[in-house]
């Protein structure tokens, strides 16, 4: 990658994925974060589950539903993307992202630039969801 094309930076889009574990209490653990760059063609979700934090908030959590309803914005993103294979990358963030009122959700969509959407998404995850 030559100087002016590190310089280049394009517009993505970012989603922290949440875990309620009882949306009553409105109580949530950051636990992944979903990052969609359409210039560069790039969807990719990296998810890290607490568990200790989970059973805090909620001790009787069903700790193996909720690493599945994780590990499927994970497959989401990737070539094999089951129900969402056919869908664009834009169309895949968006359904992605559309509010849900279950356990594993998308939180609000922010915008940021970016030369390089893979540091960005390590970025926003080690400052969003690791502690």
């Amino acid at each position: 990658m030559s100087a002016t094309e590190a310089l280049v930076r394009d517009v993505y889009e970012y989603a922290v994925i949440r875990v309620v574990p009882r949306v009553e209490r409105g109580e949530l653990i950051n636990a992944g974060v979903l990052l969609y760059c359409q210039p560069r063609g790039y969807l990719c979700a990296r998810v890290h589950l607490d568990t200790v934090r989970l059973r805090a908030l909620d001790p009787d959590a069903d700790i193996d539903a909720v690493r599945r309803a994780l590990g499927a914005y994970e497959l989401a993103c990737g070539e094999e993307a089951g129900p969402l294979t056919g869908e664009s990358l834009g169309g895949r963030f968006r359904w992605l992202t559309a509010p849900r009122s279950t356990i594993v959700q998308a939180g609000p969509v922010h915008a940021g630039l970016t030369a390089d959407p893979g540091t960005e998404l390590a970025r926003l995850f080690d400052k969003l969801v690791r502690l």
